[in-house]
């Protein structure tokens, strides 16, 4: 394995480069990973693909530097055409996991003649976690959600009122406390909240991208996932002309481990 990293600005995204196969893989994780999330796919199926798995800004090594800046969907095409342009890469395929599942399908908008085959597994952008969401409402209120990261008593008050009220499944808080249990964890959530918050996307608009490519599309989510659920996923599906969707027996958090698995299988 090697490991690489392309610089935007002042910004770095680090990646690192695994397998040998002739097809490269354009790998994402979801939120609180890292790159090394992805071994399983270049263990697996290394004689595949060649497996370019990237930390997402503010994960692993990767960093954005100024926080009041998005990111941009022009911003994300600058990146990928340098690192194109360094890897001598003209087709690819995609894989998104999760909060991945955005930078997968920002890639797909921007580079769709390019794109040989897309992997998305329980990806967010389609049925936008709340979490996420928040990012989208008045500055006013994303200033609420800043002085969680120092007094997190305002999220843990929601969190309980939630629970009193039978709103949300317990699985998803479970997944929401986890992921602001500490002042680091707590700092990235709002981060990506705001940094992230113009990867927005018109399922119409990605849908008739797939179907005028032709391009191969496989959608893997998990029987037991209460994050992101397979019924979601229809939002986009339905209009796809042509995909598959592999129901895995599986909750939300092994789902790259397994669908690794499942791929080497049907090959």
């Amino acid at each position: 394995m090697k490991n690489d990293h392309i610089k935007f600005g002042e910004n770095i995204l680090h990646y690192s480069i695994a397998g040998n196969g002739k097809i490269p893989l354009l790998a994402f994780h979801g939120f609180g990973q890292s790159k090394e999330i992805y071994n399983p796919f270049h263990e697996l199926l290394g004689d595949e693909y060649t497996v370019y798995s990237f930390d997402i800004y503010f994960h692993g090594k990767s960093e954005w530097k100024d926080r009041n800046q998005a990111l941009e969907k022009q911003y994300w095409e600058e990146i990928l055409n340098l690192f194109f342009k360094k890897h001598n890469i003209e087709e690819f395929a995609v894989c998104g996991y999760s909060m991945g599942g955005k930078f997968a399908l920002a890639s797909l908008e921007l580079f769709p003649s390019r794109i040989k085959q897309f992997l998305l597994i329980a990806p967010d952008g389609i049925k936008t976690l709340f979490w996420y969401s928040l990012a989208t409402y008045p500055t006013s209120f994303r200033r609420f959600f800043r002085a969680m990261i120092v007094k997190p008593k305002y999220f843990y008050q929601i969190l309980n009122l939630t629970k009193k009220l039978g709103l949300v499944d317990k699985s998803l808080l479970k997944f929401a406390n986890t992921q602001m249990n500490t002042r680091e964890k707590r700092r990235r959530v709002y981060l990506t909240w705001v940094v992230f918050r113009h990867l927005k996307f018109d399922l119409e608009l990605i849908a008739s991208l797939l179907n005028q490519n032709k391009i191969p599309m496989m959608m893997f989510t998990g029987k037991y996932d209460k994050i992101i659920t397979a019924e979601n996923m229809m939002d986009l599906l339905k209009h796809v002309k042509e995909y598959e969707h592999v129901i895995l027996e599986a909750g939300h958090n092994t789902l790259i481990a397994d669908t690794a698995k499942h791929l080497a299988k049907a090959h």
